[in-house]
Parts: structure tokens; sequence; C-alpha cells
């Protein structure tokens, strides 16, 4: 209980002693009234602001409840749509392929080499839809061996080549912007021993 409401409770005490010894004066007595209605108004006021603090409370619960749920069903749309762009131009790869795998099976004397060369314009285009959407080659042949972007299968003496060179790329590595996708995987030159005899 508060200091203020203690101070109106033994004032009450206090007049309501008086009042019954019949020593309460009238303006004790109208003092006692005006402070209880006061009081009265306080609490009734004080209530009512509670009922606003909490509606307020709800209300705004409830529109943060629903900024969450429009915020996580935006955020699943965005993952599950991301990569449309990408798809959309793969199409295009896929009708290459398509017309290749059409035309080799239909025969005729030049299969082989229009087979490889409809293989060649699809990985070409294929590539290309790649590196638009941030898909870059690593560069490894004849490169100094980088640990951070290769990947040494062997190491292979050549005197002809200075040492800690990529001689030979086994797998391409690829960057998807900045970041190491897969590394290449490479054979890197050393110094030959020299024989002791």
């Amino acid at each position: 209980m508060s200091k203020a409401a203690q101070s109106v409770q033994s004032e009450k005490a206090r007049i309501k002693k008086a009042d019954e010894a019949g020593t309460a004066t009238s303006e004790e007595t109208d003092v006692s009234i005006s402070t209880e209605d006061k009081t009265v108004e306080t609490v009734e006021a004080l209530k009512v602001a509670l009922e606003e603090m909490k509606d307020k409370y709800l209300r705004l619960y409830a529109e943060f409840e629903n900024y969450k749920k429009k915020t996580l069903k935006d955020k699943d749309e965005l993952i599950r749509y991301s990569n449309e762009s990408l798809i959309y131009e793969l199409l295009i790869v896929l009708d290459n392929l398509d017309m290749a795998l059409k035309h080799a099976t239909e025969g005729g004397p030049d299969v082989l080499g229009a087979l490889i060369k409809g293989v060649e314009n699809t990985l070409r285009e294929l590539n290309r839809v790649l590196e638009k959407n941030g898909l870059k080659t690593i560069e490894a042949l004849d490169k100094t061996f980088d640990p951070a972007f290769h990947h040494a299968m062997a190491q292979v003496e050549k005197p002809d080549v200075q040492s800690n060179t990529v001689i030979e790329e086994f797998r391409k590595g690829y960057l998807y912007r900045e970041k190491v996708m897969r590394p290449s995987l490479v054979a890197v030159s050393k110094e030959p021993k020299e024989n002791k005899s």
C-alpha cells in the first residue's frame, strides 16, 4: 500500500473515531467525505486508464503478431521464388539439349558433328547464364598454387616450370560472387630432386 493510501486510511480512521466519540467537527467530516470522493474518483480514473492501456497493449500485440506472420510469409515466398529468373534462363539450355538429342536420334551423315556443335552451343549458353547470375570459373592453369582456390591432387617434378605452379587442372573450380563454391582440383609442379651419384 502506498504512503498516500495509508495517510488517507489513517485520516479516515481518526475522523471515524472522533465522529463516534462525537468530537468530530462538520469541517472534518466534510474533509473526510471530500477526501473519500477524491479517492474514489482517482481509483475510477486509474481503472479507466488501466483499461485503456490494456486495450492499447492488446491491439499493439495483435498488430505485432500479424506483422511477424506477414514477414515470415514474405520471407518464405522470397526464398521459394528467389531462383525464378535463373530457372527461366536455364530453360533455354534445356531446349538446346532437347534439340541436340532430337537431331542425334534422327540420324544422318553428319550426326556426330552436329551433336558436338549442339553440345558446345549449349555449354556456352549455360556458362553465360551462370556467369550472369554470379558464377565464375577459377583460373588455375599456369597460376601460382593458392590453397584458397586450388586443391592439389598431385605434385609433378618439372624442371622447366617454376615450383608451386599449377600445371594441370583435373576439375574446374568455381566462385559464386566472391565465395569459393568448389576449389579447382589440380596438379602442382615441384623442383626435381637432384640425383646423388
